[in-house]
């Protein structure tokens, strides 16, 4: 088989996926815990929302999509216990557990997005029992998983021409299938032209403090066997002046009406950087991951997270004890620094408010 048909047959079988279902609708969530990689491949299963809400909060399981699946299939894990509870019983504990899993992180939007559809299942009809609404939120629960795997392809389909047949693609964090269903958002684009025989080699940033990039991501691209470098942060325009980059692709997890978007903290200098260069940014997301009440970034809450994350990386202190920290998990890009967006509804661009109104359609939900 040529090394071009061997890169296509990749694309059917993704290597990587953050998370899964074992058993039936009694069963539980398995994720794979990030906090362990790139040194093991750890498998945890999930039994409470509990469990779930740690996870997502401790970064074990992240990235905007995945974050909603592993909510959706953290709720069910949950409920298994109380399914042949009356369904007055049942509906209260759906409820509650529905709002407590909605506080594990505030940012990304799918993780609201997602347990807004399991509301919905329960509030779309009159159930008479509460095992045949248990078994109906499993169904929804494995629905948003594999509808996620879906976009992400689609996603990929979309934006893998936009990357250079040959040269350079500068990206930031993680959004491989590590962060999604399978395949992810904007690495999901770079292995998906890769496979298709774009000659690339990807730059990878370190993505400081937790270092996504370098633990996650540089894993993901040895998995698929692509091209890669890691560099830090603060390398990046350096990198641009030599003439390495010609693409920069991002993911994304929230998206307001106009485009600005926020992303983990670093994506906006890598725009300014981008634009300064004339490069182009691009940002992938489904298009779960709008939210069109929101009209610009202004409104897109930040999430602060420990300062020991700064001050202590993995453990390490690096900094004096009592040293204060800014850390800020994401920052947003305006939309006038992105070139496109790529959605499984197609691209996006120009940036404006009218545009992603046009393109999502029916699917602007939010």
């Amino acid at each position: 088989m040529s090394d071009a048909a061997s890169r296509s047959r990749l694309l059917e079988n993704p290597p990587v996926r953050s998370i899964r279902w074992v058993g039936d609708e009694f069963g539980c969530p398995e994720i794979i815990d990030q906090t362990q990689l790139p040194d093991q491949l750890v498998r945890l299963r999930i039994e409470s929302a509990e469990q779930m809400w740690q996870a997502i909060r401790s970064l074990r399981i992240r990235g905007a999509p995945a974050i909603g699946i592993a909510a959706a299939m953290g709720l069910v894990a949950e409920l298994r216990s109380r399914h042949d509870a009356p369904l007055e019983h049942y509906l209260y504990h759906l409820q509650a557990t529905i709002d407590y899993l909605a506080t594990a992180r505030p940012t990304a939007v799918n993780l609201f997005w997602a347990l807004d559809r399991m509301r919905a299942v329960a509030r779309s009809r009159s159930w008479d029992s509460s095992t045949a609404l248990h078994r109906a939120l499993h169904a929804e629960a494995l629905a948003l998983r594999d509808e996620d795997a879906a976009l992400c392809h689609r996603i990929a389909q979309h934006g893998a021409e936009l990357l250079p047949k040959r040269g350079g693609v500068l990206t930031h964090c993680n959004t491989g299938g590590l962060a999604t269903a399978e395949l992810g958002t904007a690495l999901g684009v770079i292995v998906a032209a890769w496979c298709r025989g774009h000659e690339l080699h990807v730059y990878v940033d370190e993505t400081r403090p937790l270092l996504q990039g370098a633990r996650l991501t540089t894993w993901e691209l040895a998995q698929w066997g692509t091209p890669h470098t890691l560099l830090c942060d603060n390398a990046a325009g350096q990198l641009m002046r030599e003439g390495k980059v010609q693409a920069v692709i991002v993911g994304a997890d929230r998206i307001a009406a106009n485009g600005d978007t926020a992303n983990k903290i670093g994506t906006y200098s890598l725009a300014v950087l981008a634009r300064h260069h004339a490069i182009p940014f691009y940002v992938a997301a489904p298009y779960s991951t709008f939210d069109l009440q929101l009209r610009s970034g202004r409104e897109i809450p930040i999430e602060q997270r420990p300062a020991t994350e700064v001050t202590e990386p993995r453990g390490v202190r690096f900094a004096p004890a009592g040293t204060e920290a800014y850390n800020p998990a994401f920052d947003v890009t305006p939309a006038e620094l992105i070139t496109a967006i790529v959605t499984d509804r197609g691209v996006i661009r120009p940036v404006t408010a009218e545009a992603i109104a046009r393109t999502l359609g029916e699917a602007g939900h939010r």
